[in-house]
């Protein structure tokens, strides 16, 4: 007996185009350890169109050569998912996000494939407006626990099940009726092969490296670092003995960096910014700091993946007490976490922010954040007269990279979710047919748009266009993005079939017959554009 293939399938490019973010960088680093790993027998990707497809093709047959030779990598269109679904046996389908597509392509699953796969997609930014009713679209009956979303943080997963808990009780959805997917949390990762520790310097300032997107309304607002090193420098620390350093991304026409400048100059503070570093500026970057800071405020951040970094690189951490921070530096051991004080109760924005743009009520909130500037500095004291210090914890956040934030453990966590996954009790029969409330039903929208509806009684025949097609003396229009959707060679057996007036029904049982992999609903799509295109004509007889 043939062994049964492991396919891994999804909707995303995982490549981005645009500034360098978070999100991004941890896309394409998951691709790519995924498919150094190769724990499956074949990657199916479903693209939004052609140039698409092109370019992840591009990509990947820089990344994975050997793969994409061995017809390992297959690169499809969107249009072709519904028949792959009913052809091919995969393991899971994995996306980019859960805010998207998850819910959707869970119910095209539902109704096309014969095994109920999992499908899951992580988290990224989770603080949007909007993503209420992003979160809204996993609550639907044909949710089922093969269905995960993947948090990265415990902080994160706690907005989830919040969200759900939201939505719940706003639409008044009971937790039966309504199911959400499993949440799992599988931190993000780096690959610990290429950031690797430097040498350190001998001399000169000690060098705080912020590195990241350089905004204060979605990132974090530098300016209690600044404050906390001025505090320093009040109580005695020579300024020449300690430099900042800002390097990432940033609008060009946003003045806080004068701000910043400004301020750090009246200080007597030394301040250095690097606006987009490429790879190799990053590395130089990191490996030339001493201490990386990071004192997150904004609810956007919901992991802190330049944390993880910094740890690779062998650099002891002073961040924030925020968010994802609180998974991945240890306090006292690898870095130093910093209390911070916040709201619960937010009414003002809440109201606002949906008529607002995110980067104002981002701000707002972040501005309502406080980082503890004194105890911040107290933990960057600690760490820049104590050089023992720094290479003790540079040491272990490198430690503690390897063994939590790798990309092969963290592969290896995805790949034991998605095999786990498959183990959870599913009702196959009742999913089939479930609609979802938030995917609209266009032909019962619109349908009485038109004059009738294709029913089984309706009377067609051979029009005078399908008459010469299936004599080869014609040759109808298909317009691009219809050639997966319509088969000209069903169609001209369409026309052969109405030489003599037929109803419809009949019409699509003999279509059937020469088309056993389409279903009804897609012979009826190629009865109506052959009436468009005057190959199929009414009649009354």
């Amino acid at each position: 007996m043939a062994k049964k293939q492991r396919i891994w399938g999804t909707l995303d490019p995982f490549f981005e185009a645009g500034p360098v973010l978070g999100r991004m960088v941890a896309n394409t680093t998951f691709l790519r350890a995924l498919l150094d790993a190769d724990p499956f027998d074949e990657y199916h990707f479903f693209l939004s169109g052609r140039k698409e497809r092109d370019a992840v093709g591009k990509a990947l047959r820089e990344i994975v050569p050997a793969l994409m030779e061995a017809g390992r990598v297959r690169l499809m269109l969107r249009h072709e998912l519904a028949g792959m679904l009913t052809q091919a046996h995969y393991h899971c389908f994995h996306l980019s996000d859960c805010i998207t597509s998850q819910p959707f392509m869970a119910r095209m699953r539902n109704r096309y494939s014969e095994h109920i796969f999992p499908v899951t997609g992580p988290i990224h930014s989770l603080s949007y407006c909007n993503y209420g009713t992003a979160f809204l679209q996993h609550l639907w009956p044909g949710t089922t626990r093969r269905d995960s979303i993947v948090c990265t943080s415990r902080a994160g997963k706690k907005v989830v099940e919040q969200y759900f808990d939201w939505l719940r009780n706003g639409f008044g959805l009971t937790e039966i009726s309504y199911p959400a997917p499993l949440l799992t949390r599988i931190p993000l990762a780096v690959d610990t092969s290429i950031l690797t520790p430097g040498h350190k310097r001998e001399n000169g300032p000690v060098r705080l490296l912020v590195f990241g997107r350089i905004s204060h309304h979605s990132k974090m607002d530098v300016v209690p670092l600044i404050r906390a090193v001025h505090r320093l420098v009040q109580d005695g620390m020579d300024p020449a003995g300690v430099e900042i350093v800002l390097a990432g991304w940033a609008d060009e026409d946003d003045n806080v960096r004068t701000t910043l400048t400004n301020l750090a100059a009246n200080a007597g503070i030394a301040l250095h910014i690097h606006l987009r570093p490429d790879e190799k500026q990053k590395l130089e970057l990191f490996r030339s700091a001493d201490i990386f800071v990071s004192i997150a405020d904004n609810p956007q951040e919901t992991f802190g993946i330049t944390l993880v970094e910094a740890g690779a690189f062998g650099l002891p951490v002073v961040a924030s007490d925020y968010d994802g921070y609180k998974d991945i530096v240890e306090h006292g051991k690898t870095g130093l976490l910093v209390r911070t004080t916040g709201s619960d109760s937010t009414p003002d924005v809440d109201l606002e922010a949906p008529l607002t743009f995110d980067s104002d009520y981002h701000l707002r909130l972040s501005q309502r954040t406080a980082v503890d500037i004194p105890l911040l500095a107290d933990a960057l004291k600690r760490l820049i007269e104590s050089s023992d210090l720094r290479q003790s914890m540079g040491v272990a956040g490198r430690k503690r990279v390897e063994e939590m934030f790798s990309w092969p453990t963290v592969i290896k966590q995805y790949v034991e979710l998605w095999d786990s996954l498959w183990s959870e009790p599913v009702d196959a029969d009742s999913l089939r047919e479930r609609t979802h409330p938030l995917a609209p039903e266009f032909g019962r929208i619109f349908g009485h748009y038109t004059s009738d509806v294709l029913r089984d009684e309706t009377m067609l025949k051979t029009g005078r266009t399908g008459e010469a097609f299936y004599r080869g003396r014609d040759f109808p229009n298909l317009y691009a993005g219809l050639d997966m959707a319509i088969d000209m060679e069903i169609v001209k057996k369409l026309a052969f079939f109405g030489r003599k007036p037929v109803d419809t029904h009949t019409l699509i049982r003999k279509a059937s017959e020469v088309a056993p992999t389409m279903d009804d609903t897609q012979i009826k799509n190629h009865i109506l554009w052959a009436l468009k295109q005057d190959i199929l004509e009414h009649t009354d007889k």
